[in-house]
């Protein structure tokens, strides 16, 4: 644990705006959301710009003080918070939200970490752009965060994860020195592409401070439905009606299950269930156009048609509105908080090829069920990229407490299923500290000894976000 000495200086580069020991303060950034992590620290660093957050990892570098940087504390793997041991220090961004410049004939933004992803896409709305990235976290979630843990969300189908968005980048090294890497260059071919090591790294290589992001057009046209479909492979070839009438203009094809839709309309207020008749699955919809003639509606009506003719699909609902959409997305997004409500979740961030989706599925529910008789599976989300959140409800009756204590075995099961069909036990949230033993022992040991070979290069004291990710050695 630092002393109350080497406090001192730290608080003496950020001064008393950017430095908190109080308990209160400090409280919530020592917890994860679901409450499976709780970490401990002395202090919290809040550097106002670069120069600071390079001096911080100057000192760290100098007193051997560990640091974890955080974004908004979204993550759900552990990355973002300390051990409980206390011997390390939190690195928040959030004071660094400086929109620095938006170059609309380029069609990038440059943003500091601690820029919300909701203000990232507000900025590029005012300027009649595009900033895909969407999450359902996106008010709180900051860009450094995004990019460390290479964000996917529901837009990935068209647009690619956070690493595809991204040109340059502004990143501070273990040992205080600052790479300016903040190129807008869509084409740079002098050698090793050093972005993608930090995008997906967690911070345990270096502490993103900025980013060059794509921007795109703005879409003119939205049209979005929600569709019933029979079955998981329905689901699948309906993508591929849908991309082959649009041309490409499919932006979401999101997976929800028919206890998904009930859990919503029976625990959030005013949600109701679109379409007249349940269905065993469902599929959200949307595409998007530069023109408002572009005839998108016609091309959602013939998508549909097509799906229907195929026995694709068996019922439609297509919003008439921002009301309409809004509900629609409603009842995808609000999926994950109102498990809650339910009880217990073990939740799975998985992914497998999109032609093996079905048969994964349909596996994983078996094993899950006949390990534990009553587990009420809940697989959504961006099936069209192949990454399915493979989420497990409580049995009914069953002690909370007493069914998270299975975290670990029902992963076990799902995850080897994963390996089989050649799979990623994380797809979009990273690895943190949940998942850092399970890759080191599962991941070819080639990959793994190359990833701790890096991680001695970039941070050979150890001092970056230790324990997560990859171990040293």
């Amino acid at each position: 644990m630092p002393s109350q000495e080497i406090l001192q200086r730290f608080r003496d580069i950020v001064g008393p705006k950017g430095f908190s020991d109080d308990p209160e303060t400090l409280a919530p950034h020592l917890v994860e959301q679901r409450g499976l992590y709780k970490g401990k620290t002395s202090a919290i660093l809040s550097p106002a710009n670069v120069d600071e957050a390079a001096a911080i990892m100057k000192l760290a570098q100098e007193t051997k003080t560990p640091i974890v940087p955080q974004g908004g504390n979204t993550g759900l793997v552990g990355g973002q918070l300390p051990f409980e041991a206390g011997e390390e220090l939190i690195l928040s961004l959030s004071r660094m939200k400086a929109v620095r410049a938006i170059d609309t004939d380029n069609n990038t933004l440059t943003v500091e970490a601690g820029v919300t992803l909701l203000d990232a896409q507000e900025a590029a709305a005012e300027a009649d752009r595009l900033f895909p990235l969407s999450l359902a976290s996106e008010g709180s979630c900051q860009i450094g965060g995004n990019l460390s843990t290479n964000a996917g969300g529901t837009a990935v189908l068209r647009y690619g994860n956070a690493r595809d968005l991204v040109l340059g980048l502004e990143v501070v090294l273990a040992d205080g020195r600052i790479w300016h890497g903040l190129k807008g260059l869509r084409k740079d071919n002098t050698g090793y592409d050093l972005k993608q090591l930090f995008i997906g790294s967690e911070g345990t290589l270096g502490i993103i401070t900025a980013a060059v992001l794509k921007l795109f057009p703005r879409p003119r046209a939205v049209e979005t439905a929600f569709a019933a479909v029979p079955s998981v492979e329905a689901a699948v070839s309906l993508l591929r009606v849908a991309e082959r009438e649009s041309g490409g203009m499919v932006s979401t094809f999101e997976l929800v299950p028919r206890i998904g839709v009930e859990f919503v309309t029976k625990h959030l207020d005013g949600a109701e269930d679109p379409l007249e008749k349940p269905s065993p699955w469902y599929v959200l919809i949307e595409m998007t156009a530069g023109r408002k003639d572009a005839g998108l509606a016609e091309t959602m009506e013939a998508t549909l048609a097509a799906g229907m003719e195929k026995g694709l699909v068996t019922d439609a609902a297509l919003a008439q509105s921002d009301t309409q959409r809004t509900a629609l997305w409603t009842l995808r997004e609000s999926l994950s908080e109102i498990q809650k409500r339910e009880g217990g979740s073990i939740k799975h961030d998985v992914s497998v090829p999109v032609s093996s989706m079905a048969a994964f599925i349909e596996k994983a529910s078996e094993a899950v069920q006949k390990e534990m008789p009553g587990i009420r599976p809940v697989p959504f989300g961006h099936i069209g990229d192949g990454n399915v959140h493979f989420n497990l409800s409580q049995p009914d009756g069953m002690d909370k407490n007493a069914y998270l204590a299975q975290w670990d075995r029902m992963a076990g099961i799902v995850h080897d299923i994963v390996r089989e069909m050649g799979g990623s036990i994380s797809a979009e949230h990273g690895v943190g500290r949940m998942k850092r033993d399970e890759i080191a022992a599962t991941k070819d040991p080639v990959e793994i000894e190359m990833m701790r070979t890096l991680k001695r290069a970039f941070d050979p004291a150890g001092i970056l976000n230790p324990g997560k990710v990859v171990s040293a050695d």
